[in-house]
């Protein structure tokens, strides 16, 4: 191994590609190897017959300079849209606008469960729940029983697919951040304003006009112009390791040919899960456990087009609705006019599923049935005959899932790996199995890099202080994982 040889990174994602680019800046050698055809990861853009898809929903929105700077410099300021955020959570029936608004709050709910809804909150107050390190317990102290069943509990289900009592109120704590009904009270009847300290406040993003795949595919351009080195299909099937160190990286191409390529360093972007197989000699069998252990929420999206006529302007609703089990239906056409042909909207209604299950396993053709349905059902598009095209897309390992050893689990296979094969970098979501967004993946990149040319920082500081969303700084960017029950299941 020589210094000479190239930083290989293992994954195009946002992570992956920052780092390459980061280095490329710097007049480094890089290799990046993603094997899939496209880049981007989860924030690809899926394009088929001249849809633009995005898997998610991917908000540009930062309170890190360096990635609020970086985005910019990537893609010029006429390649964003500032986008406002518009959403509805759908519950019994009725749409209600989200962020809370006094008016249609008070007319969906009505005046006697309105009533009902802050008595129930004052009990709450004056009785609260004895057990709150639940996230059930936690939420209902600070919302009441009423509005918790209506906002909160159903969707919070669809997403993880675990009963809510369950999970640990640290995870409501961060995903609510800041949230509560006297807040939401508060926003609801004072003037409009810039409601940023909130995060289920934010009221507008910035957005790329074809998606956030555009972003990685000229990320990869640049690096690609830098004279790095970015292969599709191109799968890392070893890591070859010496004296504490990586050496090489076995990849297998798209032709079934395997090759190994000496490397400097390794980072991985690579699911956990996965990655501790692929190390030879092999790692240690307590390792490759906590390996094996790690488990992940998967995501399939339902696109189905319509006429512009018949369009919603949010950019998402979420469902609540227990009767669907669609968790939330996006508007690509309200993402960006870009993504979608004149007179035609899409809307993309999402699954959360485990791999394997009956919705992931299901045809394309029962999808697209179901999709239809639940858009009747739903009331949005009663005629199902108004529908004019229907695609599906899956994305495997799509969040990690947060049990009550993935801590553990995690800092075994990492603190082993710094002992044992120190130049072997682990960051963005999947790599670290850290509930990171796409500014955080992206910062986690740029510490790595810094790291590998001679810095000290503490990537795994990146994004847990629990103040981020009301503090900016190079110190940290975000919020902790929600822990979730055990699954019985191994991926």
């Amino acid at each position: 191994m020589s210094e000479q040889d190239p930083v290989v990174i293992i994954g195009a994602g946002p992570a992956g590609l920052t780092a390459a680019y980061d280095i490329v800046k710097r007049g480094g050698n890089v290799t990046v190897y993603e094997a899939d055809s496209v880049v981007g990861g989860i924030s690809r853009t899926v394009e088929i017959d001249g849809w633009r898809f995005d898997i998610g929903g991917h908000r540009f929105f930062t309170k890190v300079p360096e990635i609020e700077a970086l985005w910019h410099e990537i893609l010029s300021d006429d390649d964003f849209l500032l986008r406002p955020r518009m959403s509805r959570i759908f519950y019994e029936g009725k749409y209600y606008d989200y962020p809370l608004k006094a008016s249609n709050a008070l007319k969906n709910l009505g005046p006697i469960e309105a009533v009902r809804c802050v008595l129930s909150y004052v009990n709450a107050k004056i009785h609260p729940p004895k057990d709150q390190t639940n996230y059930e317990g936690w939420l209902v102290a600070r919302f009441g029983w009423r509005l918790y069943r209506r906002f909160f509990k159903t969707y919070t289900e669809k997403v993880w697919g675990v009963p809510v009592n369950q999970m640990p109120a640290d995870w409501a704590a961060q995903r609510v951040k800041g949230l509560s009904l006297g807040n939401a009270i508060f926003n609801a009847l004072m003037p409009k304003r810039k409601q940023t300290a909130i995060t289920s406040l934010i009221e507008e993003f910035q957005y790329p006009k074809f998606g956030p795949g555009m972003m990685w595919e000229r990320c990869t351009e640049l690096v690609r112009e830098r004279g790095g080195r970015v292969e599709l299909k191109h799968r890392v099937i070893g890591i070859s390791t010496e004296g504490g160190r990586a050496v090489a990286v076995k990849v297998m191409g798209p032709d079934g040919v395997i090759t190994s390529q000496p490397a400097s360093h390794v980072i991985s972007t690579m699911p956990m899960a996965q990655l501790v197989d692929v190390f030879d000699p092999a790692l240690p069998d307590n390792v490759i456990k906590a390996g094996h252990d790690l488990h992940y929420r998967d995501f399939l999206t339902v696109a189905l087009v319509i006429p512009e006529t018949m369009s919603f302007p949010d950019n998402w609703i979420y469902i609540h609705a227990s009767e669907v089990k669609v968790g939330r239906i996006q508007n690509f056409g309200s993402w960006s006019p870009y993504m979608v042909k004149e007179g035609r909207t899409c809307l993309g209604l999402e699954y959360f599923v485990f791999e394997g299950d009956e919705l992931w396993t299901a045809s394309d053709e029962e999808l697209i049935a179901r999709g239809k349905r639940e858009l009747a059902y739903l009331g949005l598009i009663p005629n199902s005959a108004d529908i004019e095209a229907g695609y599906v897309f899956r994305m495997p390992k799509a969040y990690p899932y947060y049990d009550s050893t993935y801590r553990e689990n995690v800092a075994t296979i990492s603190d082993y790996l710094t002992a044992n094969a120190a130049n072997v970098h682990l960051i963005g979501r999947n790599g670290m199995h850290k509930y990171n967004n796409q500014d955080h993946s992206m910062f986690t990149a740029l510490l790595t890099v810094d790291n590998i040319y001679g810095a000290n920082h503490d990537i795994w500081s990146v994004n847990v202080e629990e103040e981020y969303h009301e503090q900016s700084g190079r110190e940290g960017t975000g919020r902790d994982a929600p822990i979730l029950p055990k699954r019985a299941t191994t991926n």
